[in-house]
């Protein structure tokens, strides 16, 4: 037995630090891990879990339409904001205690509180304890960032948006990132009368520019009011008790509610990095090696507040890493190409690989197959909204480097994409796979190219 009080002692129980602290407990390690907040981290409390069950509530208003199509007579709904908030909030409850019962049952001990490294392999924790350990684990993650601007009190972010005491008839969302978007459709589903606003030209950035100008079209049709090129100057309280959103160009916009999505940064501050001797990079994150180690030898940073790849199972990945190397005799490393991702906005992206624009840059000779279609569904319908896939292939090996899905159930079908694409797939293996007929997810294999 060492000396120490752990073997490993991780800051943070969201995902990524729950892996860690699991696996590493499994490989015969003391392990204990420290939360101040809410065990499952920012996805399972204030973030992926709880916004997909907004989305499916959200989409029940355009299902009760369509079902008159298919013979249903659906009478006059009405929605409770109460119901769905505290449903979601009964749930997160019951992961929160699945997150405990792992934990526990892998043999980590879970200590409730903050903790603030004093040096190297000293943690103190806020109710006074210190506890030693032969390596430190960092996952505490990141927070919604609000730049200063004045009225900045007046606004909300996405934390309290699964808490409203009561549900806004006008919404303002700011920013164009995946939680901007989520909620933009999450609000407008429910019946909010729902304006985006972002500062560039067009939101997404870092999606394929197709996708990109095809969200914007879809979320226009769905009558959210989307103003790009926009900036907020100040936020202001009216006598009535609206919010006024006052832009740099000088128009004004009353609404109920505004929701501020405009990045997330690592959580830093107030841990002891310094003390510890913890190394920053010049965004503010914690610097790592390949094998997550920071410039403390024997503390090592996952997750968020690494900002490497924003993303839940990127955080679990990594978090296995640490537990392989560090307790399993492994020397992994993880490859970061090819992270499948999905933003649950209506319709949902889905997207693996390079966007047109990188491989254009990458490679010689480039091939974009693509398609936009209406879905089954809504030929009886008679809704507007459409489907589009897109494969850009490198023309010299014939690989797909590349694939883009916008449409229902996009992520679950580019889940899968993501399995070819990481085995190196080529265009010719997906025109010889036989498709599932009918599903959207057969043009994926019968997709001709297309014509600009």
């Amino acid at each position: 037995m060492s000396n120490w009080d752990y073997d490993l002692f991780v800051i943070g129980a969201g995902s990524g630090g729950v892996r860690a602290s699991r696996m590493s407990a499994r490989y015969g390690a003391r392990v204990g891990v420290v939360e101040g907040r809410y065990l499952g981290g920012t996805c399972v409390n204030v973030g992926c879990v709880p916004k997909k069950l907004f989305v499916y509530g959200s989409h029940f208003a355009e299902d009760f339409e369509d079902a008159a199509a298919y013979g249903w007579n659906v009478e006059a709904s009405r929605f409770d904001w109460p119901t769905l908030r505290d449903n979601k909030t009964r749930e997160i409850e019951r992961l929160n205690g699945v997150y405990r019962g792992l934990l526990e049952g892998a043999g980590v001990e879970v200590i409730r509180g903050f903790a603030k490294l004093r040096d190297r392999h000293t943690i103190e924790i806020d109710d006074g304890r210190k506890v030693t350990a032969d390596r430190v684990l960092i996952a505490t993650g990141g927070w919604p960032h609000v730049p200063e601007f004045p009225g900045r009190e007046h606004v909300v972010t996405s934390n309290e948006a699964f808490y409203l005491d009561e549900f806004p008839e006008r919404v303002i969302v700011v920013g164009g990132g995946y939680i901007a978007v989520e909620f933009a459709g999450i609000f407008a589903g429910l019946g909010a009368a729902t304006t985006l606003l972002y500062r560039g030209p067009l939101f997404l950035r870092g999606f394929d520019d197709g996708v990109r100008t095809f969200v914007a079209e879809q979320l226009r049709e769905k009558h959210i009011d989307l103003k790009f090129d926009a900036m907020v100057e100040r936020v202001e309280l009216t006598k009535r008790g609206a919010r006024r959103v006052v832009l740099t160009d000088g128009r004004t916009l009353d609404t109920d509610l505004v929701l501020f999505a405009t990045g997330r940064s690592p959580t830093v501050r107030g841990i002891g990095l310094e003390e510890a001797g913890v190394a920053l990079t010049t965004r503010g994150s914690i610097e790592v090696d390949d094998q997550y180690r920071t410039s403390a030898d024997n503390i090592y940073a996952i997750g968020d507040v690494i900002d490497r790849v924003q993303l839940t199972p990127v955080a679990i990945a990594e978090g296995m890493v640490v537990a392989d190397n560090l307790f399993n005799g492994k020397e992994r490393t993880l490859d970061y190409a090819g992270v499948p991702t999905a933003v649950f906005c209506q319709p949902n992206i889905g997207t693996v690989g390079m966007t047109e624009a990188q491989a254009r840059q990458r490679y010689a000779n480039v091939r974009i197959f693509e398609s936009t279609f209406r879905p089954m569904k809504h030929t009886m319908s008679g809704r507007n909204e459409r489907t589009l896939m897109k494969l850009v292939v490198d023309v010299d090996t014939d690989r797909v480097v590349g694939a883009h899905m916008v449409g229902p159930d996009a992520g679950e079908i580019v889940q899968g994409l993501g399995v070819a694409l990481k085995a190196g797939a080529t265009k010719a293996q997906f025109d010889s796979t036989i498709g599932i007929h009918p599903t959207a997810a057969e043009e994926f294999v019968t997709m001709r190219e297309a014509v600009r």
